[in-house]
């Protein structure tokens, strides 16, 4: 059911701290008003139970990354001050950082007008890069625009390409950058 989860075992899982009750957030009213201008914290999830999250760095702006979360990665998320998603290729939470050491320490969560997407502006540990690239950001290429769309499709160009760890060494599997770490991770 969107907006809950089910409570971990007691032994919780590798990473996470263990969730002992349901979480359940509270549903969206039907009046827009008491939504977009109301004090309480009801996040809508999509019909599979996810609400997107654009993390940023804290300290410049920079977008970061966008994931998302279910109802569990967000009470995680709430209750540690740690980035936690859920992995819709890996279909499992995960706790930013757990493999690769670079972690996001929550500064700031806000919500959008409708609630339906999150922004986290945090702090990065480790070699402060997000992307399991080993980039600082996984928005490291730029696409043209203002041109025609080719029968090739549209160039990309390298904007911010520097990689801060090497992503073989860290997820130990040579197909970690070439697109393969979120299938098989």
């Amino acid at each position: 059911m969107p907006g809950t989860a089910d409570a971990a075992d007691a032994t919780g899982r590798e990473g996470h701290i263990a969730v002992n009750k349901p979480v359940v957030f509270p549903p969206q009213g039907k009046n827009q008003s008491e939504i977009e201008e109301g004090t309480v914290f009801a996040p809508r999830f999509d019909a599979d139970g996810l609400i997107p999250v654009i993390a940023v760095s804290a300290s410049t702006g920079e977008v970061l990354m966008l994931a998302y979360m279910n109802a569990e990665a967000l009470a995680l998320t709430i209750e540690t001050g740690e980035a936690h998603y859920w992995s819709r290729s890996r279909g499992k939470l995960w706790r930013k950082g757990e493999t690769s050491g670079n972690s996001q320490r929550v500064v700031e969560l806000r919500t959008d007008c409708d609630q339906d997407t999150l922004l986290l502006k945090v702090e990065m540990t480790g070699a402060a890069a997000v992307c399991h690239t080993g980039r600082r950001s996984c928005f490291y290429r730029g696409v043209a625009v203002g041109k025609p769309i080719g029968k090739n499709g549209v160039p990309l160009h390298m904007v911010d390409s520097e990689r801060h760890f090497d992503p073989e060494l860290v997820y130990r599997h040579a197909g970690a950058a070439k697109g393969t770490l979120k299938k098989s991770e």
